[in-house]
């Protein structure tokens, strides 16, 4: 099976490998750390971990990285005389590590799953500890890492309908994967259930809760004054602002010309539209001017730059970083990639923030999440683009309701705490620490 792999991913990654730079360069600052893709690393980081106790988390991207940066945060008091390296895939997560993490913890890229890109890496970091959060199962790393004896761990797992169907179907390489894991946090029962009928044993299995839940409540919005932004550029101060967070293709310019309609009711409406990859920004301008829309981009605008009252239909937020920021100024919320793609973002954080939301028929990927706040009254889920704009106006023109939305949904996030405390207890019981 391991052959088999290891001739078959190499020939995958050739082929994929344009895309994969392109994605790379498209999101920016792609060559420092590069070599670190292919477990190349220099002589001061391997001086760094010399004879350390090391314990490393991989966090994929932005998200993940804000959940590992809270458990490092926890664990380090816990575990004296651990060191810990903290590794993500995507240029915006390394951003993201570099500012919430101490300079002690190590940071940087997560290697390649080849073979000898994997074993140059484990040599050099040698682990004492590998935590993975949420559902990052790459067969080389767990195959080297179980062979060397190194405790395995999964945390704020979650199993989707599609990926439980797909590991399900690959059942001869995925079940002694996870069987490996001495422990796994799960978000809810329903991933226990899958990841036990998946190959994971019954004992290392536990449901922690959802770090997400946690890690909103804690999080520090970035240093950008939205609110005063919003002014700067003609935006008074009683405006209902729309904050579409985290779209992807075909959700931008719906909601656009939605709100163009909907200013004939509502004039001081003002649309802030984020997409969930930065990079697809100028494609999104291209339709927005193609359509008549006058939007400002977020990354044009400087202290000196203003606008009249009235001037623009909206903004289009081509940054990282800020969506929590633009959340804090918002009337209303739209939770995107659930109308015109599939999976959803997460809810969570404008939940944290006591923001009336709408989300699409598409949470697949925030399923229960998303169901809890419909069902306690803190969300709303249209079925398609006609009932969206329906509810959009119906939340607009009542703002009672809009306020009952976003209260209901600040109980569902305070409801489920605790995660964090409960995931960290089952790592230092397992690593060790007395």
């Amino acid at each position: 099976m391991r052959l088999f792999y290891n001739i078959l991913f190499p020939l995958f990654f050739v082929l994929s490998a344009p895309f994969y730079f392109l994605k790379m360069w498209r999101r920016g600052n792609w060559q420092r750390g590069f070599g670190q893709r292919f477990g190349f690393y220099d002589a001061d980081l391997k001086a760094q971990l010399s004879g350390a106790r090391v314990l490393w988390l991989h966090a994929v991207s932005v998200g993940e990285v804000n959940l590992c940066a809270r458990l490092v945060h926890e664990l380090a008091p816990l575990l004296p005389g651990w060191r810990f390296v903290a590794t993500t895939t995507t240029s915006t997560g390394m951003g993201e590590l570099q500012k919430k993490l101490p300079p002690e913890v190590i940071k940087f890229y997560y290697p390649v799953d080849c073979f000898f890109t994997v074993r140059r890496a484990m040599n050099t970091i040698r682990p004492a500890g590998l935590v993975l959060v949420e559902a990052e199962i790459w067969p080389n790393l767990l195959w080297h890492a179980h062979g060397l004896g190194v405790p395995l761990f999964l945390v704020n797992a979650r199993v989707s309908e599609k990926s439980f169907r797909g590991y399900r179907r690959f059942g001869f390489l995925f079940r002694p994967l996870f069987n490996a894991f001495r422990g796994i946090g799960t978000q809810n029962e329903t991933d226990a259930t899958r990841l036990r009928e998946l190959g994971a044993r019954a004992e290392a299995i536990h449901v922690t809760g959802n770090l997400k839940f946690d890690a909103a409540l804690g999080a520090v919005a970035n240093k950008l004054d939205a609110t005063a932004l919003l002014k700067q550029i003609g935006v008074e101060p009683q405006a209902r602002v729309l904050v579409a967070g985290s779209t992807h293709d075909g959700e931008e310019l719906l909601l656009a010309e939605q709100c163009q309609r909907l200013r004939q009711r509502f004039s001081n409406l003002f649309p802030v539209l984020v997409p969930r990859h930065f990079e697809r920004a100028n494609a999104v301008a291209e339709e927005l001017r193609a359509a008549g829309l006058h939007y400002a981009r977020r990354s044009t605008l400087t202290p000196e730059t203003t606008f009249a009252t009235g001037a623009l239909d909206g903004l289009l937020v081509d940054s990282t970083g800020e969506l929590r920021s633009f959340y804090e100024s918002a009337a209303l919320v739209f939770v995107g990639k659930s109308l015109t793609a599939h999976g959803g973002q997460n809810p969570i954080e404008p939940g944290a923030l006591g923001r009336a939301m709408i989300f699409g028929p598409h949470m697949e990927n925030f399923r229960a999440i998303a169901e809890d706040f419909v069902k306690s009254g803190g969300a709303v889920q249209v079925r398609d683009a006609a009932e969206l704009e329906k509810v959009l106006a119906e939340l607009l023109g009542n703002e009672i309701r809009r306020n009952e939305l976003g209260q209901r949904a600040l109980e569902v996030v305070r409801r489920n705490q605790g995660a964090s405390g409960r995931t960290v207890e089952m790592l230092r019981s397992q690593l060790g620490a007395g």
